[in-house]
């Protein structure tokens, strides 16, 4: 396991989403500032810090369960994203651009979690 969640291949990839998400907003209209901007970035957010904070727990069970919560919130991610594609503030190839890149995110969470469900099994027998 890594000794930093600053290790992780999926909390890395989901930095860089994050990161590009928050250039992303900056796009947007004004008066989504405290709306879709606002929400894109929590969610955004709340995926690296749940990685980080489950991490940080040094327990399988509950790193899994917080990996779960960072699952959630890249599949709310994409939600806003498709929100933003409907109120025309994307287009269709940045939509798509984004899907690849949450989807590509998602396998390597799905990945550690499973990591993770791995260890906690050889760890009861």
């Amino acid at each position: 396991m890594a000794s930093n969640f600053e290790d992780l291949e999926v909390w890395k990839a989901c930095r860089n989403l994050r990161k590009e998400i928050s250039m992303l907003v900056k796009t947007f209209p004004i008066e989504e500032k405290y709306r879709l901007n606002d929400q894109l970035i929590r969610a955004s957010r709340s995926v690296t810090a749940n990685i980080a904070e489950g991490h940080g727990r040094y327990h399988y069970q509950e790193n899994t369960q917080f990996c779960r919560h960072a699952r959630g919130s890249l599949t709310e991610v994409l939600d806003h994203l498709i929100c933003a594609f409907d109120e025309t503030y994307i287009t269709e190839n940045i939509l798509n651009d984004f899907r690849l890149k949450i989807e590509i995110s998602m396998k390597i969470l799905n990945g550690y979690i499973a990591y993770l469900q791995k260890q906690k099994n050889s760890t009861n027998t």
